[in-house]
């Protein structure tokens, strides 16, 4: 009997050491799943904790947010005041809004017609919008902040992009100078639809840019993503622009963006690598005021010296130079690759269109060269001037300053110079004027 308690008492035992192995094994396995699936989803494990209904809570939470966040940053646009921007060499100055929607500055080497608005601390013009003739202001240099400060402003390079290092990264598609971008790697093809429909009605709350970039397994190049019901993809991009002329990136934006791409990533079973937020919004703030510095139009004025110009003859004139209609009543000047290097806008507020174009007639003309958005500056700008000078032959008009007093070469030089000096800012920044980035930064 007493053998019989012992061999009990010895498989007893050994029953509650295997059930301390089984216990600790399944306890071992349960940590090493949760790091991979940390790993998967970039360290979410909180949101493992919580029920569907407290996950969509916490969703919900973050749009609320950015809508408040919204709300603040409209209300210190609006009571945003006007700085002044000083040139060296006692040239003109102009008023720019600080914190608001950036209107880049436009020298109106000949600007015509309208009322200045009046802005907190001095005239403001719109881009396009026609000054006075008696504002008794002639601005023969481009008007802006110093380019060499806002240089000096610049902030390092942020961001990643190690999850397509495999593929080489789309530096001439995207560039985290003005991008936060995240980086996906999924574990297997995810097709165009699923990556551009999973996130789609959070992401509509975003207010700023969102490109989406995949990597071509059959032509191994880097495309941007569209629903074709073909194209899949287990390296892709997406990115949150930090920049554009409406302004910066705001930080409720950013953070739906951020929980967005965790979503995304666990949805595709894929990693994703998606930087830290720490420093993304001092880095936007860095970029537009970069930005605004070497943001500017120039404008070449042609007007009548008492009989109008029939629409008949501005169309013949600027087909004859190879201009065409845009959807935005201009004639537009395009290089080979299409895009526009300047545009012919009317001094009236009656735009130029095909269906009209006979019947139309007006005073005076503005040829428009937008800095940033087009390569060689300088050449393009003579090309304009150019062009300008024939229109004033041909239409019996002249070429004027502000205050309708013809151009002469002594105001036109500087021009030149300055428009030099802003490309080559945006060249030492890896953005050169008219490039894919700087069409996107600038529009």
């Amino acid at each position: 009997m007493t053998a019989m308690t012992e061999l009990q008492m010895g498989l007893i035992g050994l029953g509650a050491l295997a059930v301390v192995g089984v216990l600790a094994y399944n306890k071992w396995q349960e940590s090493r799943h949760r790091k991979i699936a940390e790993r998967m989803t970039g360290g979410r494990h909180a949101d493992v904790l919580l029920g569907e209904a407290a996950r969509e809570s916490a969703r919900d939470a973050v749009p609320d947010a950015a809508a408040r966040d919204n709300d603040r940053v409209d209300a210190a646009r609006a009571a945003a005041p006007y700085r002044e921007l000083d040139l060296p060499g006692g040239a003109p100055q102009i008023h720019a809004r600080v914190g608001g929607q950036r209107v880049e500055p436009v020298l109106r080497v000949g600007t015509l017609g309208g009322e200045p608005k009046e802005s907190a601390s001095g005239t403001e013009r719109r881009v396009g919008e026609p000054a006075s003739p008696a504002a008794g202001v002639s601005r023969p240099v481009a008007e802006h902040v110093r380019v060499e400060r806002a240089v000096s402003d610049a902030p390092a390079e942020t961001g990643s992009a190690n999850g397509a290092k495999e593929a080489g990264f789309p530096f001439h598609l995207l560039s985290p100078q003005i991008d936060y971008i995240a980086s996906f790697e999924a574990i297997r093809p995810a097709s165009a639809q699923q990556i551009l429909e999973s996130q789609q009605d959070f992401l509509a709350r975003v207010r700023k840019p969102i490109h989406w970039l995949g990597y071509s397994e059959q032509s191994q190049e880097w495309q941007p993503i569209i629903c074709d019901g073909q194209s899949e993809y287990r390296l892709f991009c997406v990115a949150l622009q930090l920049v554009d002329r409406s302004g910066l990136l705001r930080e409720g934006d950013l953070s739906v963006f951020h929980l967005a791409m965790q979503d995304l990533a666990e949805e595709l079973m894929a990693v994703v690598d998606l930087p830290t937020r720490d420093h993304v919004l001092e880095t936007a703030a860095h970029l537009d005021r970069f930005s605004a510095g070497v943001d500017i139009q120039i404008g070449l004025n042609v007007v009548s010296q008492g009989q109008t110009f029939a629409g008949t003859k501005l169309r013949a004139l600027a087909e004859a130079a190879g201009m065409s209609f845009d959807n935005e009543g201009h004639f537009v000047r395009r290089d080979d690759e299409g895009k526009v290097l300047y545009r012919l806008v009317n001094e009236a507020e009656t735009g130029f269109a095909a269906d009209t174009i006979k019947t139309l007639s007006t005073h005076g003309v503005t040829f428009l060269l937008d800095v940033p958005r087009v390569a060689h500056g300088d050449r393009v700008f003579n090309q304009m001037l150019d062009l300008a000078r024939r229109f004033a032959e041909a239409l019996h008009g002249v070429l004027v300053d502000d205050n309708r007093r013809p151009l002469s070469e002594g105001e036109l030089e500087p021009i030149r110079r300055q428009i030099g000096e802003y490309q080559a800012a945006m060249a030492s920044r890896n953005l050169p004027a008219g490039g894919h980035l700087a069409h996107r930064l600038f529009s």
